[in-house]
């Protein structure tokens, strides 16, 4: 019988041997990435740049799109076999321009890293009028994914990691108004609402790639200190949450609850290399490991079962599909 994960059903841990605290290191020690190639979106900043890290000095070539190039530049100075090159995940243009240059170069993809993301914005729409959330953090996964898919087929085993975040349990997908045009714009909705749609889109692709020897994970880096995620997050959403004191400060105990950036990028790296998860695709993990399917939303953790509903995620497919004009190619 075909293994899928839709509703879960794989869902549970394998006994990885790590855990919350394990970094990035650790977690490659012992495995040679030596002629593999690999593309890491935001891999110049956060975790993305910990990951790109990793994987290079594992001895895998890197790709690193940016929108800033210079920026780029600066932080991966040093850091041998990487590759920068300019993308804008929020200008669909941008990423077919990358895309076609990578395939022109005839290389295979061995791991595609979808890690770039945006959280806490305000209100904002592409020249489509798709919100902004939406828009960076799954369609544009969905996009690159697409066009790149011939590049992954020639890998013979290639892996696509999509960074996701136990957020997914703020919301599920609305299909009825996923643009926030007929209800009130909330920010954590519209993460919530991207974050599910990634889950959703990771189990579909597994699924739908998995006869080109393609698998796919979505995962939850955890709650990291020193990333630029937060960039933009008003200071009042910060205290109503409990995050932070009257003058924007940083409660203690919160600070002290969160992963290091090699920490936060661990389970990103397991995801991409592990030979645990050589025979196993479609799953969603926290703390290195495949987390436990929890269907109580006030619980924290885990991956609530809407994020991998088979008719939800063929539907949102759909969706995609007709929202940006890009199809995949199965053949």
């Amino acid at each position: 019988m075909e293994q899928h994960n839709y509703q879960g059903a794989l869902q549970q841990p394998i006994g990885s041997g790590f855990h919350a605290k394990s970094t990035s290191a650790e977690v490659i020690k012992g495995i040679d990435l030596t002629g593999k190639i690999a593309i890491v979106t935001g891999g110049n900043t956060g975790i993305g740049l910990e990951t790109t890290k990793t994987l290079a000095q594992a001895g895998a070539t890197v790709i690193v799109p940016a929108r800033d190039v210079e920026k780029a530049k600066r932080n991966l100075k040093g850091i041998a076999r990487t590759e920068i090159e300019e993308m804008d995940l929020m200008d669909p243009a941008s990423i077919d321009a990358f895309a076609e240059k990578f395939i022109a170069s005839g290389r295979p993809l061995h791991l595609l890293i979808n890690n770039a993301g945006i959280m806490w914005v305000p209100l904002r729409r592409d020249n489509r009028g798709i919100e902004s959330q939406l828009a960076t953090n799954y369609l544009a996964q969905f996009q690159l994914t697409a066009r790149l898919l011939a590049a992954l087929k020639k890998a013979n085993g290639a892996r696509v990691v999509n960074v996701s975040s136990g957020g997914h349990q703020f919301a599920d997908f609305d299909f009825d108004d996923p643009n926030f045009e007929n209800r009130e714009y909330e920010t954590l909705l519209g993460y919530g609402q991207s974050k599910t749609a990634v889950n959703l889109f990771s189990v579909e692709l597994d699924n739908c790639a998995k006869k080109f020897g393609i698998s796919a994970y979505s995962l939850c880096p955890g709650s990291v200190g020193g990333t630029e995620l937060s960039r933009e997050a008003p200071l009042d959403l910060f205290q109503k949450l409990g995050y932070s004191d009257a003058d924007g400060n940083i409660l203690p105990e919160v600070a002290a609850s969160l992963k290091t950036i090699p920490q936060g990028a661990a389970t990103t790296v397991w995801c991409a290399t592990s030979p645990l998860l050589n025979e196993i695709g479609g799953l969603y993990c926290e703390n290195v490991d495949v987390a436990s399917l929890r269907e109580d939303t006030t619980i924290i953790g885990g991956v609530k079962p809407y994020s991998l509903d088979e008719t939800n995620a063929k539907r949102l497919w759909v969706w995609a599909e007709k929202s940006t004009g890009v199809f995949f190619d199965f053949d």
